[in-house]
């Protein structure tokens, strides 16, 4: 492009700071432009894609002085104060050094440290003894006068000085470390010819607008100012929902469309419905601290009727079944905890049911809470997608049929289904999806079909119902290429910005 129509492409912003390029200094181009430092960042990169300038940043640490550090400047360090105090009684006692010297607890601690390191105390039977002579009392230490010449760039420390800044930073708010990043401007052999060419931009038109269509002498024998299509622009970050709202979005609208009605509950349960409604036993392991979060708290039971059932569906057992054959402890059912999955809400919606409501299936997608160790795979707050189908026709197949189907939703193509044991399904059966990059399977299901001492205390009588609870937040990971689950709750702006919207 010749210098005349780049001349003619330049903005406002990019004409004021022309002049002034040569200050190689940020701050001072804002100054002497009139223009805040957005603006005159955005405009230096608009002149480096027109090869006007070069631009290169550094990054420094620069080595200020802190809140505490500000106010020890001026009265001293905390370590000079006590010492100012001894040199005039030689010996105190530990209650009235600190009082006399007007001392914080940790200030007095942290002095008699650095005194002691220092070798200019010694402490004997409750009492400080001043051991230092008059020169070394005298004398700046390292840590008073790096404090004096702050601020300092981290990179040109001397070894004392680095040896000092150790020192203070195990101390609060004494000193802090930050980032600089400085940005160095190159003028161009173009850019000279420019700026050497005395720019004429006042007469240039920069935008259309209604007025200026409304009369031919507004715009009529001027010139506008020459667009460059070529060059970037600054990245729009576009409002949209988290990704993790988006997947829980479209598993509900999954479900929906297979004729699913949403159950929905709180966090905080009774141990009755997390627990007992399901046939938990209440010596399970489960029922442990180290599974599972509690609050110190109870609650009422519910329905008199329901609870006998459930208490019975323990004791005895039912429809054949011989139970757990202990005493079941109405307390311990009262016990509130974090619920532990959404199966608790299927319990809750049976409890519920009518006959005339049959068949129904419903679901629930929600946070639960375990007592976890956290990693790339697990966490103590994991995402759930519960799933019932109450038919007195339902069957095992028809369980595996509607796992599959979701799954493939979800966009997991290679499953793969195991027996399993769990309190209150039988048969019970785990689902595995193959995780390619990790080229292994990983667990995102468990299901079953609901055991008749779960369903006749809810129902009345124990009718078949198909239950499974995938690990919502796998899938989640699957969807959005996330290798940790971890990141579904760390709120990286930068990454956020970057995530896909899931368009499904």
């Amino acid at each position: 492009m010749e210098i005349k129509k780049l001349i003619e492409s330049l903005s406002p912003n990019e004409v004021k700071i022309l002049p002034h390029l040569e200050e190689n200094n940020i701050i001072e181009i804002c100054k002497k432009s009139n223009l805040d430092k957005v603006s005159v960042l955005r405009s230096l990169e608009y002149l480096q894609n027109k090869k006007i300038v070069r631009l290169s940043s550094e990054k420094k640490k620069i080595v200020e002085i802190g809140v505490n550090g500000a106010l020890y400047r001026k009265k001293g360090l905390p370590e000079r104060r006590l010492l100012n105090l001894l040199d005039e009684k030689r010996i105190v006692e530990f209650k009235e050094a600190q009082k006399e010297s007007n001392l914080s607890d940790d200030e007095f601690k942290v002095s008699i440290g650095v005194l002691k390191k220092k070798a200019m105390i010694e402490l004997k039977n409750r009492k400080i003894i001043f051991s230092a002579n008059k020169e070394e009392m005298s004398k700046k230490t390292l840590e008073e006068s790096f404090i004096e010449l702050l601020p300092l760039e981290y990179d040109v420390l001397s070894p004392e000085q680095l040896y000092a800044l150790k020192s203070l930073q195990s101390r609060k708010d004494i000193i802090q470390i930050r980032e600089e990043k400085t940005i160095n401007i190159e003028i161009t052999d173009l850019g000279k010819k420019i700026i050497d060419s005395k720019i004429k931009t006042q007469n240039l038109i920069e935008q259309i607008t209604p007025e200026i269509l409304k009369k031919d002498s507004q715009w009529k024998g001027k010139k506008f100012r020459r667009y460059d299509i070529t060059s970037s622009v600054p990245a729009i970050s576009g409002g949209k929902r988290h990704f993790v709202n988006q997947a829980i979005d479209y598993g509900r609208k999954i479900w929906t469309e297979m004729g699913f009605k949403e159950m929905t509950g709180n966090f905080v349960q009774s141990s009755f419905w997390n627990f007992d409604a399901l046939f938990t036993a209440q010596d399970h392991p489960v029922r442990e601290i180290h599974d599972t979060f509690f609050i110190n708290k109870k609650v009422e039971l519910p329905d008199k009727k329901i609870v006998e059932a459930v208490k019975k569906s323990h004791e005895k057992g039912i429809t054949g079944s011989k139970g757990w054959r202990y005493d079941w402890d109405k307390e311990e059912a009262k016990r509130l905890v974090l619920r532990t999955h959404t199966t608790c809400l299927s319990a809750q919606t049976l409890s519920k049911l009518k006959p005339k409501d049959l068949p129904a299936k419903f679901f629930a997608i929600g946070a639960n809470f375990r007592n976890e160790t956290i990693d790339w795979n697990h966490g103590f707050e994991l995402l759930q997608t519960e799933g019932i189908v109450v038919d007195p026709n339902a069957n095992f197949r028809h369980l595996l049929g509607y796992l599959k189907q979701f799954a493939k939703k979800m966009g997991f193509e290679k499953i793969r289904f195991r027996p399993a044991y769990f309190p209150y399904t039988e048969p019970s059966v785990e689902g595995d999806v193959w995780n390619e990059e990790r080229k292994e399977w990983v667990e995102y299901i468990a299901a079953g079909i609901f055991r008749p001492e779960v369903t006749e205390p809810l129902l009345g009588k124990p009718i078949p119902v198909l239950a499974w609870g995938p690990g919502f937040g796998r899938m989640i990971m699957n969807l959005f290429d996330v290798k940790d689950i971890r990141e579904l709750n760390k709120n990286d702006l930068t990454k956020l910005r970057k995530m896909k919207f899931l368009m499904k």
